[in-house]
């Protein structure tokens, strides 16, 4: 029977990262989660007192050199990637066990990710499934270099299998951790437009966010979702403003 290693990274995230873990513990052989250093709260604390898995402190490289030291970490080829704030699905955990009892695993698989946004799942706005690959063989992929929304990169040959079951994901507890959160991923996505060379325009300033809200709240049908898909098309919106005026601001400086 193959076996999977997970990886996981986290900071300041005391609220998930016990069930985080739990749910792996329920379908890998492996767990690796890598603390950032600088975290304040009691997510170390609480890693500690869960047993059988093996964590590190880490200082901060960014998302995506991190994960792939993670990667470096694990014993076997089969990696399991879960974000700190991300459970598996008890449905998922049995989909996962099925394949490993059936000895059957190969390739690169994606799950449709359940997005729980203050309290509500998303079902509408481009969300869901919203399907992420997140079970890959290390020999055939390794992450790229984004500062944020960081992702997988393959080889020509690999071929993706979809998985049925969910990834719950509680992406935003409130507002207050949101546009914490949008502060933060603005100013990195701002500074990896730059390093691209990438160059801002008032048309790209005004028409983008107003894009962003259109296509999420009317033609994905946000206004399905409620308050919450509405603030969800705003707050999207506001977060591509952001991200351009800060690119602008950059350019202005330089």
């Amino acid at each position: 029977m193959k076996k999977i290693s997970s990886i996981t990274v986290v900071k300041n995230d005391q609220a998930n990262i016990a069930d985080c873990i739990n749910s792996l513990k329920m379908c890998v052989d492996e767990v690796i989660v890598l603390v950032d250093s600088s975290s304040s709260d009691k997510t170390l604390e609480i890693i500690k007192s869960i047993s059988s898995i093996r964590y590190e402190e880490v200082q901060w490289k960014g998302f995506a050199l991190t994960k792939q030291y993670a990667v470096s970490l694990s014993s076997n080829d089969y990696i399991l990637w879960l974000d700190s704030d991300e459970i598996l699905s008890e449905e998922l955990i049995a989909e996962i066990n099925k394949l490993k009892s059936d000895n059957i695993l190969s390739d690169t698989y994606s799950f449709p990710r359940k997005a729980i946004f203050i309290g509500k799942w998303i079902k509408h706005s481009g969300w869901y499934p919203g399907r992420v690959v997140r079970l890959f063989n290390k020999k055939d992929a390794s992450f790229n270099d984004n500062k944020v929304h960081e992702g997988l990169k393959f080889n020509s040959h690999v071929k993706i299998i979809e998985l049925k079951k969910d990834i719950i994901h509680y992406t935003d507890r409130n507002l207050v951790h949101y546009l914490n959160k949008l502060n933060s991923y603005t100013s990195l996505a701002a500074e990896e437009l730059r390093d691209k060379g990438k160059s801002v325009t008032l048309i790209d300033i005004i028409f983008r966010p107003l894009w962003i809200f259109v296509k999420m709240y009317l033609i994905k049908a946000g206004f399905l979702d409620g308050i919450h898909g509405f603030l969800l098309a705003s707050y999207s919106s506001f977060y591509v403003f952001t991200k351009y005026t800060k690119l602008w601001e950059f350019k202005r400086t330089k």
